[in-house]
């Protein structure tokens, strides 16, 4: 999917680290979603991250203020503090924690790109090595709780299904949450 034409993202291959290096101080800081887990660094960020800009191709996870790739994000040294950082389940290896730490804490695409991040992971698990990629916001987010209650409903639903679009019953209806059902709730609905 080629860029989208935006005011704030720039041509300039100077301000992007590579797919193959691994930049700590242009990468945010792991939040408490990673606490107590086993952090991915060096060429097991950088493998997970590649693959990942791989998937977010395949499935359009874009970034639509920069007009590229969220995966990106990680690289553009104008937001060192923002992007995602990878932690292995200690419990259990075969699941991945992916946090997403946005440019701002009111970026208004948190809702979209977390839930498109869930699907393209966990859409694609024959790709990785993972059985379930659990993804949440960064705390920093204002509206962070409310986004991860959601994401927690998405990944229940896709335990219980297989299925990456569908969610658990809704305790209020009995009747399953859909995507669209969860983009009402909270703001716009969600491509993915």
């Amino acid at each position: 999917m080629s860029g989208f034409p935006s005011p704030f993202s720039g041509s300039d291959g100077a301000i992007f680290d590579t797919y193959d290096e691994f930049v700590p101080d242009h990468l945010p800081e792991p939040g408490t979603f990673l606490d107590g887990q086993d952090l991915l660094s060096q060429e097991d960020h950088v493998a997970f991250h590649r693959l990942t800009k791989q998937l977010f191709e395949e499935r359009g996870v874009y970034d639509m203020t920069f007009g590229y790739n969220l995966a990106q994000l990680n690289l553009d040294h104008r937001h060192p503090s923002a992007g995602y950082r990878y932690a292995e389940d200690v419990d259990d290896q075969r699941t991945l924690h992916a946090e997403f730490t946005p440019t701002t804490p009111f970026c208004p695409q948190s809702h979209t790109l977390t839930v498109g991040s869930f699907r393209a992971w966990n859409g694609l698990t024959e790709r990785h090595e993972y059985d379930l990629v659990r993804v949440r916001v960064h705390s920093m987010h204002h509206r962070s709780g409310e986004i991860n209650d959601e994401l927690g409903e998405l990944e229940d639903g896709y335990l219980e299904s297989g299925d990456d679009t569908c969610t658990t019953p809704s305790e209020e209806t009995g009747k399953g949450v859909t995507p669209t059902d969860i983009g009402q709730r909270s703001g716009p609905t969600t491509p993915f």
